[in-house]
């Protein structure tokens, strides 16, 4: 495709030296980039096409990095990123070593915090603001919150610490939930007026004229601002941030490129702490992300049709509330991807989205399960980070029976660090009654879901984001411990080179162990079901260890407080050899290559290294 105006962009200051009559032009060739690029790698599409004007007018108004531009989450700086001299990465895209689908402090200057977890934007924004003032900086920090990223209460957090006197302005971008009651006509007549140079100059002028009369000046200034805001109050709903003392502009359309720049313009003008409320259409300029903005909010370069681990979770579910009224299920903003919409569908009165709000999740959780109910909260693995005191304190330390079901366990590929799920196993291992599953096949999945129904303390079960492999399915698997641990080999017949694993890493372990048989070397595999309690998978590896066996426990999460060192410290107290006991696992570090690789063999768990412990 040709590219005549976005060719010429390389750097926000040559988005500058372009004539205003290019301008709409080039949002065109940027969409038409986004669309181009994304489809083939996968990506966030419908929010950064909604995002186009604004991410524009941004880099025309405002110098960054002079000026820090700050995006919640980061999945919307697509744009930004294009504007920043980044666009030919976008091949690139969300592989590992190449172009994160983030922020990234360490991909560009102009990337002023990293992000991938949302409502961080407006407190990392407000540090920014703060240090300027006190360096005595005349700069601007500018953060872009989506409306999904403002149901976060660290958003509300920093709002509660900004002061109306900084230099910070704070983008509303609201494209699909209100998060504000001033609305209709009179609100879009309000925003017209404010927004325009007029209003401000207006209202600037006769605050300094009134303020010269000498002894009343000054009182009938405010005599006039207290029958204003007084006649405010009683035709229009309070505006929440002017009720706080801070400056607002807007509503206006985000996607009208000529309101978004000139109510940037003014906004910088003003010197203070402003909040600027657009609203974009998601997926703008594209017929089906329009249609579908939840569709194509994040696509994939490959087909991902047919069951996966959190389709199933979500039907077995529903089967077992159909039968049980006490069943409720628990999400943070994330129905559509933990498989649970699907069963809101079907019991809209036990089904709770509560926003992306995990803190508040689970101990909402845990009030419903001291109620009596039975909770299930599906959370990706890398968000119940968020919540890990909540887990502790709200879940555990009272015994009460939340069921975490931990999606998107292990490596994210396309979204890299922030989203790898890594840590999990590890953090929750060392809390007391917390009960650990990692089903690594359907039936593993389903009879984990059944048995927590009835279990009584705490339990999460971690699956990955992913189909059941057919290597796994058409694999001769026995039962060991009542199931608690399977093998591809009975305890009277251990082979010499045996391969420990959990979850979707036993895929990897399957192609290794077929990859040594090219060799003509016989490996052993044996599945981890239930990693806690310990006790089953220690006493299976310790009858594998004592048959003098050499034994690799290869673990898709961080090694340090994980699944194998834990196993490890057992067996060592419990007085086994385990001189043959090697473990593969993700070794302190964030599993974040800055070079293109295959990020198994980056962080030695695909099947090819896998493989060299044992030839």
């Amino acid at each position: 495709m040709s590219y005549e105006i976005l060719n010429k962009i390389n750097s926000p200051e040559e988005l500058k030296a372009l004539d205003k009559e290019e301008l709409i032009p080039l949002c065109n060739e940027i969409r038409e980039f986004l669309v181009d690029k994304v489809t083939k790698t996968g990506g966030h599409l419908a929010s950064n096409l909604g995002v186009v004007e604004l991410s524009v007018a941004l880099h025309r108004v405002f110098d960054s990095p002079r000026d820090k531009i700050i995006f919640d989450v980061g999945h919307q700086s697509y744009v930004h990123k294009i504007l920043t001299g980044r666009k030919n990465g976008f091949d690139e895209l969300r592989r590992p070593g190449g172009l994160s689908g983030f922020t990234s402090m360490k991909e560009s200057e102009h990337d002023p915090f990293g992000a991938g977890h949302s409502s961080t934007s407006l407190s990392a924004a407000l540090g920014y603001a703060e240090a300027e003032a006190l360096n005595g900086s005349d700069n601007y920090t500018v953060c872009v919150v989506g409306d999904g990223a403002y149901t976060g209460g660290m958003i509300h957090e920093a709002i509660n610490n900004c002061r109306p006197e900084l230099r910070l302005i704070v983008i509303l971008n609201e494209n699909g939930m209100s998060i504000s009651s001033n609305k209709g006509r009179f609100a879009s007549y309000l925003s017209s007026v404010r927004a325009s140079k007029g209003y401000q100059g207006i209202k600037d002028k006769t605050r300094s004229f009134l303020s010269r009369i000498p002894i009343l000046g000054r009182a009938l200034h405010w005599l006039l601002s207290g029958i204003k805001n007084l006649l405010k109050k009683v035709f229009f709903t309070p505006n929440y941030f002017e009720e706080l003392g801070f400056l607002y502009l807007g509503p206006i359309d985000g996607n009208d490129y000529k309101k978004v720049e000139a109510t940037l313009r003014e906004a910088k003008k003003l010197g203070k702490c402003v909040f600027v409320h657009i609203n974009t259409t998601k997926g703008k300029g594209s017929d089906e992300a329009e249609k579908s903005p939840d569709k194509f909010h994040s696509v994939y370069c490959q087909d991902k049709n047919g069951s996966t681990f959190h389709s199933v979770f979500a039907e077995e579910l529903s089967s077992i509330a159909s039968n049980d009224d006490n069943v409720v299920a628990i999400t943070a903003a994330m129905g559509l991807g933990t498989g649970l919409q699907s069963f809101g569908e079907q019991f809209p009165s036990r089904y709770f989205d509560v926003g992306i709000a995990e803190e508040h999740a689970l101990t909402f959780a845990a009030g419903l399960a001291a109620a009596g109910k039975r909770p299930y909260a599906a959370i990706y693995s890398t968000f119940i980070q968020r919540a890990y005191d909540n887990i502790i304190h709200d879940i555990a330390l009272q015994g009460l029976p939340v069921r975490l079901m931990i999606d998107r366990a292990g490596l994210a590929l396309g979204d890299g660090a922030t989203h790898h799920g890594i840590f999990d196993v590890a953090f929750l291992s060392h809390i007391p009654q917390m009960e650990i599953y990692a089903p690594f096949n359907y039936e593993c999945l389903r009879k984990a879901i059944h048995y927590s129904v009835d279990y009584k303390g705490p339990m999460a079960i971690r699956y990955s984001n992913c189909c059941e492999s057919t290597r796994i399915s058409e694999h001769t698997w026995h039962m060991l411990f009542d199931g608690a641990i399977m093998s591809d080999f009975e305890l009277d017949n251990i082979p010499k080179r045996v391969f420990v694993s959990y979850g979707g890493q036993c895929d990897r372990l399957l192609e290794a162990k077929a990859l040594l048989a090219e060799q003509g070397i016989n490996v052993g595999v044996m599945a981890v079901h239930c990693i806690k309690p310990y006790k089953w998978q220690a006493e299976a590896i310790k009858q594998v260890l004592m048959s003098g066996a050499e034994v690799v426990y290869a673990e898709e999460g961080i090694k340090i407080g994980g699944s194998a060192m834990t196993a490890l410290a057992m067996l060592v107290e419990d007085g086994v050899d385990c001189s043959r006991l090697r473990i593969a696992a993700i070794d302190d570090c964030f599993a974040s290559p800055t070079e293109k690789c295959e990020l198994y063999d980056f962080v030695g768990l695909s099947a090819r290294k896998l493989a060299k412990y044992f030839e």
